[in-house]
């Protein structure tokens, strides 16, 4: 573990965390709507997303999915959760202690291919520079890097 603390200890300075914090608070300050948005496209571009979700499935089209409580509720969930993340960046026993459980529920209990995660973190980051500019999503990159590493660790 002291191995761990020391990786992800380089793997961001403290600028580095200030930066990435700054950006993901432009984020989450809609968290529900661009969590939406990200689902929706996630769905829209990648359809096979959809079959880990059988909730989801029988929407078919964008405004459909837009206008949905669950997905709306899921798409703010999944940015609480990096969030959670994002405020744990300097300490890296918190960080792991929330993305490695995250990544094994998501390996064993609900068996999502992990290729889905860079996915997710591609759209975060189109988001982002779309809505923010491209430093806003350069700020960010290197953070959803590490999520989806750790994440893929757990399979």
């Amino acid at each position: 573990c002291a191995f761990l603390n020391i990786f992800l200890a380089m793997a961001f300075s403290e600028a580095e965390v200030q930066r990435a914090r700054g950006a993901w608070e432009k984020m989450y300050a809609n968290a529900e709507d661009n969590g939406t948005t990200v689902l929706v496209r996630m769905f829209t571009e990648h359809p096979d997303t959809k079959s880990y979700f059988t909730h989801f499935k029988g929407m078919g089209t964008a405004e459909e999915m837009e206008q949905s409580d669950q997905i709306r509720s899921h798409g703010k969930k999944v940015l609480t959760a990096i969030n959670d993340l994002v405020q744990h960046l300097d300490s890296t026993d918190a960080f792991l202690g929330i993305v490695n459980p995250l990544g094994k529920k998501h390996a064993t209990q609900l068996k999502i291919d992990p290729k889905n995660f860079r996915v997710i973190c591609d759209i975060i980051l189109q988001l982002m520079e779309e809505k923010y500019g491209g430093d806003c999503k350069a700020s960010f990159e290197k953070v959803t890097n590490e999520i989806c590493t750790r994440l893929n660790n757990a399979y």
